[in-house]
């Protein structure tokens, strides 16, 4: 429980400064700038490459958070990074606008896997200390958005799997307070790989 009211406290102090980001955008100018986002995200926000990630049904704070991050060199991605350096703050704002306006498409897990990714999610591992996800992230996976928590469900396995792995390595340090590092850093390839499946298929 101490753990989690951690995780919580940390997010909910760098809240205020993310929703300052996404403040003020405007969904249908974000909709006119999201054509070269459509490439890879999709034109409605839904990707169809696994190892894209679906932005519609994004909380704002946390989709402006990442592109000013991406901006900033905080959050290094090949694609992204060029992408996200001239987005003004507006610019930023008014695509957190648009994608998190759109309706997310459900995903499908391996159902093969959800019963650990369920163990995991739900209660994560005691015995290595990995806290469980619901925690921060929900019973359902939508988030939190005043803690910036983003939301999960129906997201690529793929993705998250990904994700997990980068946080693991350090190659993703865009945590709060090395949040999902310290959870990453103690999950195996296992535990990563089937809580990604039952992520992908919360609704």
């Amino acid at each position: 429980m101490k753990k989690v009211l951690t995780f919580v406290l940390t997010g909910l102090a760098i809240s205020v400064a993310a929703s300052a980001w996404a403040e003020g955008g405007n969904a249908e100018a974000g909709k006119t700038k999201s054509a070269t986002c459509a490439a890879c995200h999709g034109a409605d926000g839904n990707s169809v490459n696994p190892e894209w990630p679906k932005l519609a049904g994004q909380h704002p704070s946390y989709i402006a958070k990442q592109l000013a991050n991406f901006k900033e060199d905080a959050r290094s991605n090949p694609s992204m990074s060029p992408m996200a350096k001239p987005l003004s703050e507006q610019d930023m704002a008014d695509l957190a606008a648009y994608f998190s306006s759109q309706v997310k498409k459900p995903g499908e897990a391996d159902q093969t896997k959800v019963a650990l990714g369920e163990q995991m999610y739900k209660g994560g591992n005691n015995a290595t200390g990995v806290a469980a996800c619901a925690a921060c992230h929900g019973p359902t996976g939508t988030g939190n958005p005043a803690s910036n928590f983003p939301s999960l469900s129906g997201q690529h396995a793929t993705y998250i799997k990904n994700q997990l792995n980068a946080f693991r390595k350090g190659e993703r340090a865009n945590d709060a307070g090395k949040m999902m590092r310290n959870v990453a850093a103690k999950m195996t390839d296992a535990e990563i790989e089937a809580v990604a499946e039952y992520i992908a298929g919360l609704k």
